[in-house]
């Protein structure tokens, strides 16, 4: 097999720079504690936050509001615009029109009820990753170019080396060689090992040959790239297909999971490529990228609500540590700020 040479710069970026990203990152740094985690997704969430309160508090006055039908219709063309969807949009201005008709309502009111039905949404499905039940579990990756896969991996995978787990990856984006590349400088500073191909190669080829490697010579997980597509080439779509079915020869009840990598940013589109992923490729969980200051995170819970695809990690941040497990309670309360 062909191996990339791994001096190459992936996308814009020298080897060297992102040596140094990944080299900024303590081998202990890995988001574990609750507190930590709140504050990183609180400040990530800040831009969902100000738009929620600033704008129910422009709805409500300072004295509150009377409950009717204006004030209802208001209330929902607010809480779409955070992209937290129409039905979860539809039962909060619902509950509010049925506990308060004719009543004066306050901030503290709202802010309840929001938080209420988001929570009930957002604690559906299971988040934990499914290891299998004796040797290693494949995870597959899929999702659009720009939505941050890339990064998603290197940080999966430096977080099962942490565990202490053996970790291979599968270079499946056989038809960039930056995203070859940018792989490989991650892999080696993480110190996992990487399975890569000739340029065009087929990718259903690499994904066969990682998962025999992990059977082969005992690794605990195998992580497969595959190439970023939009969910509506359909050819492209068939091919994650196959790449599912040469990855089951290999493995029993593989792949375990299947990550689809959602830019936070996308917005109502998050939506739309959720929808075409699933159908393709099986999609078990979502691991939510670039999640700072300028997305509107509440996209997550229409997803969740629609598809029953829980959100399992989420992208906080630049360096390797920055993937927190997803946890639906910090969550709620870091989006309102409670």
């Amino acid at each position: 097999m062909a191996f990339w040479n791994k001096k190459k710069e992936p996308d814009g970026l020298a080897a060297s720079d992102l040596n140094q990203r990944a080299s900024d990152t303590p081998k202990s740094a890995i988001v574990t504690d609750d507190k930590s985690w709140f504050t990183k997704v609180k400040s990530a969430l800040s831009k969902t936050n100000d738009w929620l309160h600033t704008d129910i508090r422009d709805l409500l006055k300072t004295e509150g509001r009377i409950v009717d039908e204006v004030f209802l219709r208001d209330l929902y063309s607010l809480l779409v615009k955070t992209d937290m969807g129409t039905t979860t949009a539809s039962k909060i201005r619902d509950r509010i029109g049925h506990d308060y008709r004719a009543r004066k309502v306050h901030m503290p009111d709202i802010l309840r009820v929001v938080s209420e039905e988001i929570r009930e949404t957002m604690q559906d499905g299971q988040s934990d990753i499914k290891l299998a039940a004796s040797g290693p579990t494949v995870i597959l990756v899929v999702g659009v170019n720009g939505a941050g896969k890339t990064t998603s991996i290197a940080k999966l995978a430096y977080r099962f080396t942490q565990q202490g787990k053996r970790v291979i990856l599968g270079a499946g984006d056989t038809f960039r060689a930056a995203a070859v590349a940018q792989l490989t400088v991650w892999a080696n500073r993480i110190g996992c090992e990487i399975l890569t191909a000739e340029q065009n190669s087929d990718p259903g080829a690499v994904a066969f040959r990682t998962a025999k490697k992990a059977v082969d010579d005992g690794f605990d997980i195998c992580i497969i790239d595959t190439a970023g597509r939009l969910q509506t080439q359909v050819n492209l779509m068939q091919q994650l297909e196959k790449i599912r079915r040469v990855v089951a020869k290999q493995i029993d009840d593989a792949p375990h999971e299947v990550l689809l990598v959602l830019d936070a940013t996308a917005g109502q589109n998050a939506i739309s490529q959720a929808r075409g992923f699933t159908g393709a490729a099986g999609c078990t969980g979502i691991i939510l990228a670039k999640l700072d200051g300028s997305a509107k995170g509440g996209v997550v819970v229409p997803i969740q609500q629609e598809f029953g695809l829980p959100v399992k990690f989420i992208g906080v941040g630049e360096s390797l540590s920055d993937l927190a497990e997803f946890q639906p309670e910090q969550f709620t309360k870091a989006l309102l700020d409670l």
